[in-house]
């Protein structure tokens, strides 16, 4: 059976069928998967049965395998073989947490901006899925910064924006005392390998634009945020058991919805690393 490529939705996104990810993947396989990620974001290859050796071995095509950053030890524990592993889940063992499932998971987000090497690309394989809710919600910000205005463009082209990230805490004025990272990054960045300008923003991780007073940063981040979610740049995604699903944190924002609290969802994210994103400004140069 040969790979089959079928766009999702207008926002973003497509179905890769006609191959089995337990099997390795041969030099076309890896190019056609490649190009399809770049022209749709956002890959969605259902019916998959991956182990956890199957999930790390494809993840490793795509670059090095990312890792945890947290200075206290990860609810996973020894029940993943493979440092990198996150556990998404609300399950319980014996009442203690088997993985994570913050609150801030219902706020858009790219996975590690708030470190110099942001991850590249979010790999996640569904184990159990509650009956209803808990979707996860992609957003094209390539459309997000090409349908701003152009004056706001303009105004916009050489800031920064500042990200942290305080694990166990949706509450910027009230963080925690689990300080992941803090990290500037420009406000549009350029993808290394399309060339293509990204809004890299998100309502989650994203505190101000550094070159903007207070009031100003805020009034503009609360725009961007909101032109960033317009349901035309966004496709929901309705797991099932045996979704592989894999994104490009370089374009894309991502949310869940919620979900009851009395039903399990669990899935096995893998990660790679990626560069310290490049000002589109400055590739343009």
């Amino acid at each position: 059976m040969s790979i089959k490529i079928e766009p999702i939705s207008d926002a973003v996104g497509a179905r890769i069928t006609g191959i089995d990810l337990r099997n390795d993947m041969d030099a076309a396989a890896f190019r056609t998967i490649h190009q399809a990620w770049l022209d749709y974001q956002v890959l969605v290859f259902p019916g998959q049965e991956l182990g956890e050796e199957d999930q790390v071995r494809f993840t490793a095509h795509f670059g090095e395998l990312g890792g945890r950053n947290r200075k206290v030890p990860t609810a996973e524990g020894d029940r993943v073989a493979h440092p990198g592993i996150m556990l998404i889940s609300n399950i319980r063992k014996d009442g203690v947490p088997i993985g994570s499932l913050p609150d801030g998971e219902m706020m858009f987000h790219s996975d590690g901006a708030y470190a110099k090497r942001p991850f590249r690309y979010t790999l996640l394989y569904a184990l159990e899925i509650p009956s209803v809710g808990g979707n996860t919600q992609f957003a094209n910000m390539y459309k997000a910064y090409d349908t701003l205005p152009d004056d706001l463009k303009c105004k916009l082209a050489s800031c920064h924006a500042e990200h942290q990230y305080y694990a166990g805490s949706v509450d910027k004025a009230k963080p925690t005392e689990s300080l992941t990272g803090v990290r500037q990054h420009p406000l549009f960045i350029a993808h290394e390998e399309t060339g293509r300008i990204a809004l890299y923003a998100s309502r989650l991780l994203t505190t101000r634009i550094v070159e903007l007073p207070a009031a100003e940063s805020d009034d503009i981040l609360e725009m961007l945020f909101d032109h960033a979610e317009n349901p035309e740049f966004v496709y929901e995604h309705v797991w099932t058991p045996g979704d592989f699903v894999m994104w490009d944190n370089r374009c894309i924002n991502h949310a869940r919805t919620d979900f009851s609290e009395g039903e399990r969802r669990l899935l096995r994210r893998t990660t790679v690393f990626g560069t310290d994103p490049v000002a589109a400004a400055a590739r343009a140069a």
